[in-house]
């Protein structure tokens, strides 16, 4: 057991800073005996912990291992299960019970009472010993001593707890001590009692010398002692003098308090006037406006340049100071108030005196303009004002420091501007729409242009001073070719189609050149407006300081603004930024009001162009569509744009109107009864107007809305000629829709309008129908027996009868089959040719030159019906040798020969 215990502490419990002081050798109760070690231990540092270690034997080797471990504090009962007989089993309670069995009861009874000695000395802890009594636990050490041997008593119980305290093993400085004094006593080892009595006797001699020199060292604590005496005295006199060295130090103190409060008065002084020096010269710096400045706000030229920009400056200096940024108090500073006055006055003064000379300005330009309005009224064009606005945004910085400064004075100058530019404008754009009104109507003085509808040169003025009079009241009246139309119609009564058609050939070429006299006035009127709305838009906003911003592409302005323009003013706070909308607005409103009068002279422009010829509307619409095309990509939101599409609307309405009163006018077409139709009045309009349109809207943007006039009038024109040939009595119906269809064929294959494919394919297929249906009808005529008898045949074989026995039919036999072909000899048939080709002339006109056609298509279908008879003859009359008394060469002969005799 004691190797075990040895084995135990150098292995587990020293590299853990342990001491072993007692083991017991136990396994757990009713169990498998698997014997383990449980161990007393305590720390070598403190404070001292005390535990209860579990310790087995390493089933990999002879090694042993700590497995756990128990504080002692944590232990509450330690039962020995009898107090009275030997027993080896105990308990221990820690967080639960352990049973255990000793492997002897001395073992047992020495370790609880090492347990109970140290919760004595460590944890002063009450501890339950339950069956062990109080004699066997005092009694226990010495029957310990008596049957453990001496080297295991020694080392576990130590004999007392002193001696078990007090031990500490001895460290390396100590036994080299003891390894070297025992190297001096050879015979240290072999005779101990003579070691000790050498180390006794030099312990001796070791005392002795002590005591003596402790005798020897009292002479030096007398004589220290008295050296203290003095070092005291000393100390009194030093103490002495720094008193009065204090009291002469106490005076010069309060000296320099004095002058340490008057260096800080005198920093504060100087920081103060540092301060007020820094506040004056911003002061002076920020606010003292120069003589030179004063003098030009007051007296300065403004109609020089030098002048103007000496004011300019002036004007900038004097609102830097009047807006400079005061520091807190300084507008209580009376000097500062006077200067603030001062200011103001200053402001107000000049602000005056640009108000008058720019109002002045205006007022000449007025005059100085109104001067050149009889050298522009003989030509069509609009004064130049650039040079005007190049003198005047001269002034446009300082229009902006008066807009900043005092916007009162100028809001009154933009409404005085508008007021006198409005005027102006008005004059100018009034005489440059009569020049444009008299060009337009010169050729009416002339020409003549109405054929039909004759006019004096009294009766053109007298409309043309109405138009003039009237402000957009008038409405589009027909066009001269519908006029023309309408009266050709019951002229058709009482004159030839040839001098018809040489009236009609005069009209058109007049009319073609008044509508290209028209097209270029109109275009060189929009073209001098544009760039005279657009100069004046910029100028304004320069000269007036109003921004433009641009809108998004796409938008459309849909409010109507008033032409008087409405007020301008609204309040202004120089602080706060007028709103970008509100400056846009600003700049539409100037431009209504100064050019109020543009969209009313345009409107009558449009009027008197739409009752000279309803087909003016078509140059309009694609010169203003164009116009309104280019003012939206440059700003779709100002005036030009505006006004333009306004008209634009009003032109579209003259445009959708003229296609009105053409459908009109068709519906409305009466035929005379005694003579034959032709080519009806409304389809030979259709074709000039749609040959004009085509011209006119070549690469327009509004190619739409011709699309959509186009569906709408051949529409009309195919039902309206319908209607006629069912009313015509003189003219067949097929003829009257062959011709007429063929014509409409002939225009649109012509024309090549795209989107009016369908309507030409259903035009030609009217045509042939209808062609195939006049010959058809024609041809039935000259050999009207013949036809019904075979008419007859073929309706026997319908109903089942064979070819080869129709000829014992008794009215179909070969006798009466002779006694018809006889009828229709040779000479016959050209008789009844001749007279269907001279039926067929008179049923046709000239204009369309269809005769030939029609005759070609006749002689194809005759051949083909006497083809159709040969057949028959030979089917149901074999061997008969019946034939037709004419062959085909003959019909071919026939037919060339009445053509070229006629």
């Amino acid at each position: 057991m004691t190797a075990i215990k040895h084995a135990l502490q150098r292995d587990i419990f020293t590299p853990n800073d342990e001491r072993l002081l007692s083991i017991v050798n136990v396994c757990k109760a009713g169990k498998k005996k698997r014997n383990c070690f449980l161990c007393a231990t305590v720390t070598t540092e403190r404070p001292v912990q005390v535990n209860v270690v579990k310790v087995k034997k390493s089933d990999k080797g002879d090694f042993y291992k700590r497995q756990t471990a128990w504080a002692l504090r944590d232990l509450a009962v330690v039962d020995a299960k009898d107090a009275i007989k030997e027993n080896p089993e105990f308990d221990l309670h820690f967080d639960k019970v352990y049973k255990w069995v000793a492997s002897s009861t001395v073992e047992k009874n020495t370790f609880i009472s090492c347990i109970w000695k140290l919760n004595q000395r460590y944890l002063r802890k009450k501890i339950d010993f339950v069956n062990v009594s109080s004699q066997l636990l005092e009694e226990l050490p010495k029957v310990a001593e008596e049957s453990v041997p001496s080297g295991e008593n020694q080392s576990v119980t130590g004999g007392d707890e002193e001696s078990v305290d007090e031990y500490q093993e001895l460290n390396a400085r100590e036994e080299q001590d003891i390894e070297i004094m025992m190297e001096g006593c050879e015979y240290a080892i072999s005779n101990a009692e003579a070691f000790a009595e050498k180390l006794s006797r030099e312990l001796q001699v070791l005392d002795g010398a002590n005591i003596q020199s402790i005798m020897a060292s009292e002479k030096q604590v007398n004589i220290l002692m008295k050296l203290l005496d003095e070092a005291l005295k000393e100390v009194d006199q030093i103490e002495m003098k720094l008193s009065s060295y204090e009291e002469m130090l106490q005076s010069v103190k309060e000296q320099m308090d004095q002058i340490s409060e008057s260096n800080h008065l005198i920093h504060l002084s100087n920081t103060n006037n540092v301060k007020l020096l820094s506040e004056i010269e911003f002061l002076v710096n920020h606010m003292d406006l120069a003589k030179g400045h004063i003098k030009a706000l007051q007296e300065g030229d403004l109609t020089s340049s030098r002048g103007i920009e000496a004011c300019t400056n002036a004007a900038d200096a004097l609102l830097q100071c009047m807006n400079v940024a005061l520091r807190p108090g300084h507008d209580m500073l009376h000097a500062v108030q006077q200067q603030q006055q001062r200011f103001s006055d200053l402001r107000e003064q000049f602000a005056r005196r640009l108000t008058n000379h720019l109002n002045s300005v205006f007022v000449q330009q007025g005059h100085d303009q109104s001067s050149t309005l009889a050298q522009h009224s003989i030509e069509l064009t609009l004064p130049n004002h650039h040079p005007f606005h190049r003198d005047l945004l001269r002034y446009a910085k300082l229009m902006e420091w008066l807009k900043n400064t005092d916007y009162g004075k100028y809001d009154g100058l933009t409404k005085n501007y508008m007021d006198y530019l409005s005027r102006l404008y008005e004059r100018e754009i009034k005489d440059f729409f009569e020049v444009a009104k008299i060009k337009m109507t010169g050729t009416t003085k002339e020409g003549k242009k109405f054929a039909t509808l004759p006019r004096k040169e009294s009766a053109v003025k007298q409309e043309t001073e109405s138009l003039h009079g009237s402000s957009g009241k008038l409405t589009g009246s027909t066009s001269s070719l519908n006029k023309l139309s309408v009266q050709s119609s019951g002229n058709r009564r009482s004159q030839s189609s040839s001098l018809l058609d040489m009236g009609n050939m005069s009209a058109s070429d007049l009319d073609v050149a008044d509508r290209t006299k028209f097209d270029k006035i109109f275009e060189q009127v929009l073209s001098e407006l544009e760039p005279l709305c657009l100069a004046e838009q910029d100028f304004i906003s320069k000269f007036f300081k109003l921004q433009q911003y641009q809108s998004m592409h796409g938008t459309t302005m849909s409010e109507t603004e008033d032409t008087d323009g409405g007020t301008l003013s609204r309040s202004y706070n120089p602080s706060v930024a007028q709103p970008i909308s509100s400056e846009k607005d600003m700049i539409r409103q100037m431009m209504i009001k100064i050019f109020r009068c543009i969209e009313p002279e345009l409107n009558n422009l449009i009027a008197l162009g739409d009752k000279i010829d309803s087909f003016n509307s078509l140059y309009m619409l694609v010169k203003m569509s164009h116009h309104v095309w280019t003012a939206q990509n440059v700003d779709p939101a100002s005036f030009l744009s505006t006004t333009l599409g306004n008209v634009l609307v009003t032109v579209k309405r003259n445009f959708d109107k003229c296609i009105s009163n053409q459908i009109k006018q068709m519906e409305e077409v009466k035929i005379s009864k005694k003579s034959k139709v032709g080519i009806l009045p409304f389809v030979a309009e259709f074709e000039e107007f749609a040959a004009l349109a085509e011209s006119i809207f070549k690469n327009a943007e509004r190619r739409g809305d011709l699309d959509k006039a186009y569906l709408k009038l051949i529409t009309a024109v195919f039902f309206n000629v319908e209607k006629v040939a069912n009313e015509s009595q003189k003219t067949p119906r097929d003829v009257v829709m062959m011709e007429n269809f063929h014509h409409i064929f002939a225009t649109l294959s012509r024309l090549k309008i795209s989107c009016l494919e369908a309507e030409k394919k259903e035009a030609k297929q009217k045509y042939t129908d209808h062609l195939q249906s006049y010959v058809i009808y024609s041809l039935g005529q000259p050999l009207e027996k013949l036809n019904h008898f075979f008419e007859g045949v073929e309706a026997r074989v319908a109903q089942g009868v064979r070819e080869e026995e129709v000829s014992y039919q008794l009215a179909f036999n070969k006798q009466e089959l002779r006694k018809v072909i006889k009828e229709y000899p040779g000479k016959e048939v050209k008789k009844g040719l001749d007279n269907l080709y001279k039926k067929v002339d008179k049923h046709l006109c000239e204009e369309e030159n269809l005769l030939q056609v029609v005759w070609h298509s006749m002689q194809d279908e005759f051949i083909r019906q006497y083809k159709h008879f040969e057949g028959l003859i030979a089917r149901c009359y074999p061997g008969s040798g019946i034939t037709m008394e004419f062959t085909i060469q003959d019909i071919l002969d026939y037919c060339s020969s009445i053509a070229q005799s006629h």
